[in-house]
């Protein structure tokens, strides 16, 4: 998988971290919601990750995941 540099203006400011932070958050709410059990370890991956474009698929995968292990599939 190829991974493009943001082109998002507040690259590298307060301004993108807090987007990162929000994405994350989204991305934890929604396997909640769903009922989705995951790990503490899983939690802190999906939390520590600063890229965008990664956050923006794992987004995408915990709308139709069934399980956490399908949120990091292409990464094992």
């Amino acid at each position: 998988m190829t991974l493009r540099p943001s082109r998002f203006p507040g690259s590298g400011t307060i301004i993108e971290e807090t987007r990162i932070k929000g994405r994350a958050e989204d991305i934890l709410r929604i396997l909640d919601l769903r009922a989705i059990d995951i790990s503490e370890a899983a939690r802190e991956r999906v939390n520590a990750c600063t890229d965008p474009e990664l956050l923006g698929t794992w987004f995408d995968r915990a709308l139709t995941a069934t399980n956490a292990k399908e949120l990091f599939a292409a990464e094992a």
